[in-house]
């Protein structure tokens, strides 16, 4: 189960720390952000960056805190120090807004699709979400983490030879910024103001060390050093690509200054569509595809360990291997089922912007801050903790859909994005603040410490898997690099930084093969 859901427990810490990168990021950034670069400007690069210095605080304070608890799952953790009751609850709370965060992922890819082919969006959706679905059941958290490597190295080539051909395309990047509107490069604009930004930072934060699904990331390392690498590897790179991703539309601008209302939502494949060959596109739209499959077979995965380990084994803790193995691979399906209709639903709750931003701000630190404060706190209790994610989300609900009757007007993108941030840490800090003066402390926390003192850290040897890994992801980037060899011979245009571009993947796929890696190690 372990091998399953934990890869063995023996991830190496680059692999991981690529797979949060590639977890975290969806179609969606070039969707929801590209528009708001392209409208905006320079401040969809300034929200990004919020998730490079969330990367840093996760890595330094959070990631390595989650594997010195040695729980498999998120989930696991807070049945150990909360309670039944309140792991229940997190369980059922989380695996629903699960979906919606799945579904809102699925679905803009499927309209990046749509848009290129011409195929209807509900086709688009139903046939990506099987494959992803196939894959996640057949190779658990393995075939996640590979699958993740790959669709960064394509994801980066890709986007590396857009961002050089958008910039010759209006005359090098001195001619992109006199001819850019005046404010383009502001570090706020419009709703997005410091509050919302600030507002950002607190929320990535939460939600990149809370998140059940990428907790995984950080529980299948071999140690709480290689649990901050993962952390750093996802802010260093959360640094630069913002400004890689975001150039492009921002560009097309320039270039085409008239895209109207929801238009601006195509900005980014309309520029990879003017100024990419034919073969580089599909790439293109390959990396937005594989990029979308790593998010949500992410959460598939997490559904599948969670159903699994933490309600299946509790219901039958003498359950056979096979017989948890079937559950694990059903409740994938099934959840990957559910996951399509909602993607299907999207359009119908608003669309995608709407989806992400409101659910996010409404649930992400109520549902995730609690947990991550107990991972520190030796005064809250499962109760304090349930009870103050219950005010909280009930609080940013009510306001979300009622303001205007209670206040007298809506709040704003940024307001709702504050508030949601910043009242469940207050309620947790002040809650600490009174049980420190009343000199508490936590009879579960107490259990808690009790219990892994008595518990021995499984080890399980994982060299023999991770090598099978390598070798699998070496064939094929391989692969990879030689198409885009082949494709840079085929190109009228651009043969050079094509050729460039395959010819890296092919070297990097010798370099991370373990023959190779075992050859450039002296013999002692």
């Amino acid at each position: 189960m372990k091998s399953y859901f934990a890869a063995g427990g023996s991830v190496p810490w680059t692999m991981s720390g690529l797979s949060l990168f590639m977890s975290f990021f969806s179609a969606g950034t070039f969707v929801v952000w590209g528009s708001i670069a392209y409208e905006l400007g320079w401040v969809s690069i300034t929200i990004q960056v919020t998730m490079c210095l969330s990367g840093f605080l996760v890595a330094y304070f959070i990631a390595p805190a989650w594997r010195k608890t040695n729980s498999l799952t998120a989930a696991e953790f807070v049945r150990n120090r909360l309670g039944d009751n309140v792991q229940k609850f997190y369980t059922y709370l989380i695996l629903l807004l699960s979906l919606a965060y799945t579904g809102s992922f699925l679905y803009p890819v499927a309209k990046i699709i749509n848009v290129s082919t011409g195929f209807s969006v509900n086709a688009c959706i139903l046939v990506l979400g099987v494959l992803i679905l196939l894959y996640t059941v057949v190779g658990g958290l393995w075939a996640v983490i590979i699958t993740d490597v790959l669709q960064f190295v394509i994801l980066f080539a890709s986007v590396f030879i857009v961002v050089y051909l958008s910039l010759k395309e209006v005359g090098g990047y001195a001619a992109f910024v006199q001819q850019a509107p005046e404010g383009f490069f502001s570090w706020t604009a419009g709703e997005y103001n410091w509050w919302f930004i600030v507002a950002m930072a607190i929320f990535n934060t939460i939600f990149i060390g809370g998140n059940w699904a990428y907790v995984q990331r950080y529980t299948s390392v071999k140690d709480a050093k290689d649990a901050k690498k993962v952390g750093l590897t996802f802010g260093w790179l959360y640094l630069l690509s913002p400004f890689l991703w975001m150039l492009p539309p921002m560009i097309y601008k320039v270039l085409n200054p008239t895209l109207p209302g929801l238009e601006n939502e195509g900005a980014y494949l309309l520029i990879c569509k003017q100024v990419l060959p034919m073969g580089i596109l599909g790439l293109m739209l390959g990396g937005m595809v594989f990029a979308t499959a790593s998010s949500v077979n992410t959460t598939l995965n997490l559904a599948a360990s969670v159903i699994t380990n933490d309600l299946f084994k509790t219901l039958r803790p003498s359950a056979s291997l096979k017989q948890t193995m079937y559950v694990a691979k059903l409740s994938t399906v099934l959840f990957g089922i559910g996951t399509i209709l909602v993607a299907l639903l999207v359009p119908a709750a608003g669309g995608i912007v709407n989806v992400v931003l409101s659910v996010g701000a409404v649930t992400g630190c109520s549902l995730y801050g609690p947990i991550i404060w107990a991972l520190y706190s030796k005064r809250h209790t499962g109760k304090s903790i349930l009870g103050i994610t219950i005010l909280s989300l009930s609080i940013n609900i009510i306001l979300k859909f009622f303001a205007n009757e209670l206040l007298g007007d809506n709040l704003s993108r940024s307001s709702e994005m504050f508030l949601g941030s910043v009242l469940p840490l207050g309620l947790l800090a002040a809650y600490e603040l009174f049980a420190m003066m009343g000199k508490w402390q936590s009879q579960d926390y107490l259990d808690y410490h009790q219990k892994i003192l008595n518990v021995p850290v499984e080890q399980e040897v994982g060299v023999e898997q991770n090598d099978f890994g390598f070798k699998v992801l070496s064939i094929t980037l391989l692969v990879v690099g030689i198409l885009i060899l082949i494709l840079s011979f085929l190109t009228q245009e651009s043969q050079t930084i094509v050729f460039v571009v395959g010819l890296l993947i092919v070297l990097i796929s010798r370099v991370i093969h373990p023959t190779a890696s075992k050859k450039m190690i002296p013999k002692t």
